[in-house]
C-alpha cells in the first residue's frame, strides 16, 4: 500500500485508489491519468499560413555596387588634378577642376594668407600618391 495523497478534510495520508478517507469519511476524488490520443495529427491553427519553402534569388551586382564607382561621375585626370594643386593650389584651381566649387571659392578668399598655397601643395602630393580607386571614390570622379 503506497501513500500518494492526503485527505483534503483532515490531512491524513490516503492510500492510492481509495475513494473515502478512513478517518473522517470525506470523499476523495481520484485523479485519472491523462489520456493521450493515439494516431492523431497535430491541428494547425486556422490563422496560420502553411510554411512555404524559401526560394533563393541571386541578384548579380552591377559595376557600381561592386567597385563603388558610379558611371555617371565626370571623367577627370588624377595627374592634372595633382599638378594643378601643386602649381595653382593657392588659387584653388584644383578644387574647381574636381567640381568642388565651394572649396575653390574658399581657397580664392584666403589666397592672400598663403595658407591655401601650403595646403594645395600637400593636396597635390596626396593626389599623385593615392591609388586610383581611392582617388575616384573620394572625389567622385572617374579616371581617364
Amino acid at each position: 500500500m503506497s501513500l500518494s495523497t492526503v485527505c483534503p478534510q483532515c490531512g491524513a495520508p490516503v492510500a492510492a485508489g481509495i475513494t473515502e478517507c478512513k478517518y473522517c469519511g470525506e470523499k476523495i476524488q481520484v485523479a485519472a491519468p491523462p489520456v493521450q490520443p493515439q494516431n492523431q495529427q497535430p491541428v494547425q491553427p486556422q490563422y496560420q499560413q502553411p510554411i512555404q519553402p524559401v526560394q533563393q534569388v541571386y541578384v548579380q551586382p552591377n559595376a557600381y555596387q561592386a567597385t563603388g564607382i558610379n558611371p555617371a561621375w565626370p571623367v577627370k585626370s588624377k595627374v592634372a588634378a595633382g599638378l594643378l594643386a601643386i602649381f595653382l593650389g593657392g588659387l584653388g584651381i584644383h578644387k574647381f577642376y574636381l567640381g568642388q566649387v565651394g572649396m575653390g571659392i574658399l581657397y580664392l578668399l584666403f589666397c592672400w594668407t598663403y595658407i591655401p598655397v601650403v595646403i594645395g601643395f600637400i593636396e597635390g602630393i596626396i593626389y599623385l600618391c593615392s591609388n586610383d580607386h581611392n582617388f575616384q571614390v573620394k572625389h567622385q570622379v572617374r579616371l581617364q
